[in-house]
């Protein structure tokens, strides 16, 4: 039986569809918010705008579940005299997808649509045969002509900028859209949230349920929050790449398939006496699971957590993600289903004042 209701799915969607680049979250936030009130006791936002769930506030051992809010975006840059738009990232934005998408320019006055534009292919001949896109020859058409005109469209250098993919169903089997990483991770831990509450689960300790900013620009949320929350545990959601599809290298990103079950990651920041618990919960609950390893960082919010206030134990559960990165993001809905009860099920191991430590 699925946990995830049609209430639930709606939800996914407009969240899916809602903008929230770095450094300007706060709409996505409200949102993901009003959401998972119904189901904690209390609820937190910081200074920068991370927000977070509390369920069980009085109890001193915690516990975070994590994802992060943020999605890739670009900034206005430069504005040339004839009206066209450089840009810089804000995140890891991709530059080869731009050409030919509609996006968002967000501006005190509004949203501005826009188009990266791209010379047609009869006018690439000769020495422009081959030209590829670069972030130095990219640029964006409002359809002005001066820059006096853009700027009175209340457009400036600063103002962030999103493509408006929309949020679709593929083949009644994949979840496809922009910023699936890691708006779905957010999703899959308010979910948790919900079904405690509805299986009326007591836990021994106290949950945080975590939404943090800026993971794009290098964790930056997580750094913040783990510091407010000094957690004891902390258990990180976010999304590794399918491999298993063409142009990916297996060998060298290893063997990670849409519909097999959460990748779970070995590495040094993540906690193997937490992970081997995790592991425990997915073979109790007959979860399917996938592993993978992290050479030296995993590149998530997890790094933040386990090196934070003297280490905190904390483990990686990785959603399988197809063509990360860009509009066109990937996500099975049987391993979202599998992130949301492998979270449930382990956070049902954790004993009150659970003690991680490799010997004493």
């Amino acid at each position: 039986m699925s946990v995830i209701t049609k209430k639930s799915e709606k939800f996914l969607e407009s969240y899916l569809n809602n903008f929230s680049p770095t450094g300007f979250e706060a709409p996505g936030q409200k949102m993901w918010l009003e959401y998972i009130k119904p189901y904690i006791d209390e609820y937190h936002v910081d200074n920068y705008g991370t927000c977070y769930g509390v369920i069980n506030p009085e109890a001193e051992y915690k516990v975070v579940i994590e994802a992060h809010a943020d999605e890739i975006s670009w900034f206005v840059h430069h504005i040339s005299k004839d009206g066209y738009i450089k840009v810089i990232r804000n995140g890891g934005s991709d530059h080869s997808i731009a050409p030919s998408k509609r996006v968002n320019i967000h501006t005190g006055k509004g949203i501005v649509r826009g188009v990266f534009g791209w010379p047609a292919i009869h006018t690439r001949r000769g020495d422009s045969a081959d030209l590829n896109p670069k972030l130095s020859n990219i640029f964006i058409d409002v359809g002005a002509d001066s820059k006096e005109e853009v700027l009175e469209m209340g457009i400036h250098p600063g103002c962030v900028i999103t493509y408006d993919d929309t949020f679709e169903v593929l083949n009644d089997r994949y979840y496809i859209g922009r910023a699936l990483d890691n708006r779905i991770g957010g999703f899959c831990i308010a979910e948790v949230a919900r079904l405690l509450h509805e299986n009326k689960v007591k836990l021994p300790f106290g949950l945080y349920i975590v939404n943090a900013v800026q993971e794009e620009v290098g964790l930056r949320g997580a750094q913040m929050i783990t510091q407010t929350i000094k957690p004891n545990v902390a258990i990180v959601t976010d999304v590794s790449h399918n491999t298993n599809t063409p142009l990916v290298d297996v060998e060298k990103h290893g063997d990670i398939q849409g519909g097999k079950g959460p990748d779970l990651t070995f590495g040094p920041a993540v906690h193997n006496n937490l992970l081997a618990l995790i592991r425990k919960a997915a073979q109790d609950n007959d979860i399917p699971y996938q592993l993978s390893a992290a050479s030296r960082v995993t590149g998530t919010d997890t790094d933040a957590f386990a090196y934070s206030n003297g280490g905190v134990p904390s483990a990686l559960i990785s959603l399988p993600l197809k063509y990360m990165h860009t509009t066109v993001e990937m996500a099975h809905k049987d391993d979202v289903e599998n992130v949301i009860k492998l979270i449930y099920n382990a956070l049902q191991q954790i004993e009150d004042k659970h003690d991680f430590r490799y010997f004493k």
